[in-house]
């Protein structure tokens, strides 16, 4: 047995239980993912009345123990694996039916479980009455009533866990067993016996949970049986089988739902007998969830004011942002001016001011902006109204061959410009269909992420000025329209297949917390803050490199070091005699300008970009914009600084991009209709290599994310040369 105590947290999505594990944990908590795959690991500690302190692990939300989903699969192995001494079900006492299923499986499966009836105020409100005591009785095990998001019950919660546990320790798990009729139970049975027998996945799980799972069909455990015992196995399936061809045959049905139906059967007999009562005058009333859905999800209201809130979150950040990105800005601008005062001249100062300080200052400004996209993210979330918009989007996005489920993703990746597609590609996690989840992973990068929001705001100040917002409004819009329009070719070609329902729970409407705000938001900063100081530093050394050498050959440097001296000496001479100054330091600028480019050209971004401009002439894209959408492939956020560099500007700042708008604006190349091909591209093109990285670990190959990298470049290019030449024929 375990010497370290280990309390698990279960329970359905919107049931409060990540509210009541952060009221619990507080500050001592790590997040993490479980090994392997990218669902979220949740641990933190408490201290009991006892003294003694216990590991509490957060399982994924879940609404059965069936390995629908990853979610699923990775709260069952903890449970089976970990074996802890004792699971807090945390369930929404407003659904009690519903949140009583997955209690059942844990039952069945031995677990010590305790009940957190969350959620009772809101229960009281709806005109439900539990007798927690009666209950209990009929369960054999503590029930609890807490409100976790205002802290209410949860220490009564702590004392009766560690009461139990202490009656419990050591002792060894009896599995739940209830009846599944007269087709089921025998087959149950003679299956049980086999399994105990053969002692099939006994370390694990009690042999009848593991007949139950076989009969239910249940992926893993079918594939795991397979490859323990295969003669076994074949025997076991062809008993579910013959029992699923009797059951169809006779009462047009199948063992999974016959399950499903003998369980909430059961759930019902425990809540019989005034074990829950609803008040008579209630039945009538439709609380206030119901009558804001009336309204929120009104098929034509319903989307006109989801595009209003999404359009004024999309303001409310870009107006209070402004203020804390400017000071960011100014203090790696007084980090810059004392690095360039006290490094002596050279290539290491050039690394630190260009390579470092430049390319992860770029980075960091835009932090106090995703903080507040997360937040308001967060903040929709934990109201509930964010499953709302998936539900309203669900009818549009199964045109497109996509689920309600992808929505989230959609969203965090930048629906609402300024997300990231790495938490968007992450979110895709919950998708039950691998070809909804491959569609989603594979349009999320079309969304207008954090990263590039800098090239849009540059270029939609320098060539629409007064415009800006409908700009990047306008851009946002043609995200999701590509995206969507490319899920539907996806899902008409290489991952054809049929649509699966869209089934999800609207929570009740309720006021987030700010503990559990902060904390939601504080991890996704962080993880961006992490790609900052690592990945992004890394490219912007490496682009740096590429820019700064090969250096140009020593005669070179001196004749230009020559013409230098020569028009210094002449603009000495001048000043000293009252001549034409302003004539010779346009002279001067012109030959620093001229070293520069000279110098850019020779290097191995200079050399790349010059190879590539021919092909992106079509688009309007110079030798310098190639240098730069390059850079972009590694990391969104260094174009603007890879631009500044490579049009030979010295110093520059890419979080003050007026010096880079000014040479922009007077490049004869530029043009709006150049400048918006140039926003559509960057908008469309391949993924960052930390997004497709994402993606690698979503699906196990690198060959979806190659395949996102060249088609989404393809497409982008052909959406470039398209808008370009529209453009200019409007105009």
């Amino acid at each position: 047995m375990q010497s370290e105590l280990t309390i698990a947290l279960a329970g359905n999505p919107n049931s409060g239980k990540t509210t009541a594990f952060n009221s619990l944990t507080g500050s001592h908590q790590h997040v993490g993912n479980y090994p392997g795959i990218t669902v979220e690991k949740k641990e933190g500690y408490i201290r009991l009345l006892s003294g003694e302190s216990v590991r509490v692990i957060d399982l994924p939300g879940t609404y059965s123990l069936t390995a629908y989903t990853q979610e699923e699969t990775v709260a069952r192995h903890v449970l089976a694996r970990e074996r802890p001494d004792v699971v807090i079900d945390v369930l929404n006492a407003g659904a009690l039916e519903r949140n009583l299923y997955l209690t059942i499986q844990l039952l069945e499966l031995g677990v010590p479980v305790v009940l957190a009836l969350n959620m009772m105020d809101e229960a009281a409100r709806q005109g439900m009455s539990i007798d927690l005591d009666r209950l209990a009785e009929r369960l054999g095990l503590p029930v609890l009533a807490t409100v976790a998001r205002t802290g209410e019950g949860l220490p009564e919660l702590l004392a009766a866990t560690e009461a139990y546990i202490a009656t419990r320790r050591g002792a060894p798990w009896k599995p739940l067993h209830i009846s599944y009729g007269p087709d089921l139970d025998p087959v149950l049975k003679d299956m049980e016996g086999l399994i105990m027998e053969a002692g099939l996945l006994a370390e694990e799980y009690p042999a009848r949970w593991v007949a139950l799972k076989l009969l239910e069909a249940d992926e893993e455990i079918v594939t795991r049986s397979r490859a323990a015992a295969p003669e076994l196995a074949a025997d076991l399936e062809g008993r579910v089988d013959e029992v699923t061809r009797h059951m169809r045959d006779t009462l047009n049905t199948w063992p999974e739902a016959v399950i499903a139906d003998y369980r909430y059967g059961f759930i019902s007999s425990l809540l019989r007998d005034g074990v829950l009562v609803r008040r008579q005058d209630m039945h009538a009333r439709i609380h206030l969830s119901d009558h804001m859905d009336k309204v929120l999800t009104h098929p034509f209201m319903g989307p006109v004011i989801m595009f209003g809130v999404l359009y004024l979150l999309y303001t409310i950040t870009f107006k209070l942002g402004q203020i804390p990105m400017d000071w960011v800005t100014q203090g790696f601008a007084l980090l810059r001016e004392g690095a360039d005062a006290v490094l002596p001249e050279g290539q290491i100062k050039s690394l630190v001011l260009s390579g470092i300080i430049d390319g992860v200052g770029g980075v960091m400004s835009f932090v106090p902006l995703i903080m507040l996209i997360f937040l308001q993210i967060s903040f929709l979330e934990d109201t509930g109204y964010m499953a709302r918009m998936a539900y309203m989007l669900d009818r549009i996005f199964r045109i497109f061959g996509l689920h309600g489920c992808s929505v989230m993703p959609f969203i965090v990746g930048g629906g609402i410009a300024g997300g990231c597609a790495v938490p968007g590609v992450l979110a895709a996690r919950t998708l039950r269909s691998p070809r909804e989840k491959m569609a989603t992973l594979l349009t999320v990068p079309f969304m207008a992420c954090g990263a590039k929001l800098p090239v849009f705001i540059l270029f939609a100040g320098v060539f629409f000025p007064g415009h800006e917002a409908a700009v990047m409004f306008g851009l946002t819009l043609t995200g999701w329209a590509v995206a969507l329009l490319t899920a539907r070719l996806l899902r008409s070609t290489i991952i054809r297949g049929p649509s699966t329902p869209f089934v999800m729970e609207l929570p009740p409407y309720r006021l987030p917390t700010l503990l559990g705000l902060g904390i939601h938001t504080g991890e996704r900063t962080l993880e961006y803050l992490k790609k900052a100081g690592t990945v992004i530093l890394a490219i912007s050394i490496i682009l740096w490199a590429a820019m700064a050498y090969p250096r140009l050959p020593l005669d070179v440097r001196a004749h230009y070091a020559g013409l230098q001296q020569t028009v210094e000496a002449e603009l000495d001479a001048a000043r000293a005699s009252g001549g034409d100054v302003a004539e010779l330091e346009k002279r001067l600028a012109a030959v620093h300008g001229e070293r520069a480019e000279r110098a850019l050209q020779h290097s191995f971004a200079g050399r790349l970009g010059m190879a590539l401009e021919p092909l992106t002439e079509p688009a309007g894209f110079d030798w310098r914009t190639d240098i730069a959408l390059v850079g972009g492939f590694a990391a969104k956020e260094v174009i603007v600084a890879t631009l500044g560099t490579a049009y030979s500007l010295g110093d520059v700042d890419p979080e003050d991009p007026t010096p880079l708008a000014d040479q922009i604006r007077k490049d004869g190349r530029w043009t709006p209709a150049t400048a918006l091909a140039l926003l559509v591209f960057v908008l469309l093109y391949a993924p960052c290599l930390v997004t497709m990285a994402a993606i690698r670990q979503e699906t196990g190959s690198w060959r979806w994310p190659l395949f996102s990298m060249v088609f989404n470049t393809v497409v982008a290019f052909t959406a470039a040369v398209g808008v370009r030449h529209a453009v200019t024929w409007m105009m």
